[in-house]
């Protein structure tokens, strides 16, 4: 009879033990075996709080700062090749619009175009050699309004120019009306600061400052058409130029 009471006891023991098992078997893992990490040393399974393995002590990770290379790399081509979008579409746009300019204007014939290189000359004998070498190399001559031109309207102008384009208009006036190649290297002047950035008030007052430079003077030429148009624009513009003498005497004289 106490055999069998051992043995029941036994039994009893063991059904406890099952049952205690099984019962943490239901339990829900916590979040430190959910999240675990393997060294990559020694193969070793940590939790995710720890830093270094307890067998080998390698670093556990390790790894990580090469994702956030890989990430930052990531980054900067991508920056790198929105900058070559932009700037491949910026260049189409611009290609498009200098082109379309030249397509619905004329160009010149070639004695005009003789005629203008006679004028960059004589700017070039002046010493202004940067705004003849914009007029050699950086302008587009043409013979008639392109559309841009005809939008805006120019009725009394020599000369036009579409900045950054390069494309110079010069009207019937630029040759008909200038008395000389002199004249003619005024105007040019006048265009080739719009070819370099300048707005129209600049563009006239250095015209003006400089115009002796060029041997065009009142005593030669004040009473053409074209002194009498430049210095009514320059004083309209720069009117402190004209301030002298009488209160309008020109105060480069």
């Amino acid at each position: 009879m106490p055999d069998v009471q051992i043995q029941e006891a036994r039994a009893f023991d063991w059904q406890r033990r099952g049952a205690a098992a099984d019962t943490s078997h239901m339990e829900p893992p916590s979040p430190a075996h959910m999240n675990s990490v393997k060294c990559s040393g020694c193969g070793l399974v940590h939790f995710a709080t720890n830093d270094v393995c307890r067998r080998c002590g390698t670093g556990l990770f390790t790894e990580l700062p090469q994702a956030h290379i890989q990430s930052a790399g990531d980054g900067t081509r991508g920056f790198w090749q929105w900058l070559l979008w932009a700037l491949g579409t910026t260049v189409t746009i611009l290609t498009i619009a200098y082109l379309s300019l030249l397509v619905t204007s004329d160009a010149l014939t070639s004695d005009e175009r003789t005629i203008v290189m006679d004028a960059v000359a004589v700017l070039e004998h002046a010493n202004f050699s940067k705004e003849a070498r914009a007029l050699r190399h950086l302008a587009s001559y043409r013979g008639s309004d392109n559309w841009w031109n005809r939008y805006v309207g120019h009725p009394t102008a020599y000369a036009a120019t579409n900045f950054p384009f390069g494309v110079v208009t010069l009207y019937p006036a630029f040759f008909s009306f200038p008395v000389d190649d002199v004249e003619r290297a005024t105007i040019l002047l006048h265009e080739s600061h719009h070819l370099l950035g300048e707005g129209e008030e600049q563009a006239l007052q250095y015209v003006w400052i400089e115009k002796e430079r060029l041997g065009w003077t009142a005593a030669r030429y004040s009473r053409t058409r074209v002194w009498r148009n430049t210095r009514e624009w320059t004083e309209g513009a720069v009117p402190t130029l004209f301030t002298c003498g009488n209160g309008r005497s020109d105060c480069l004289e």
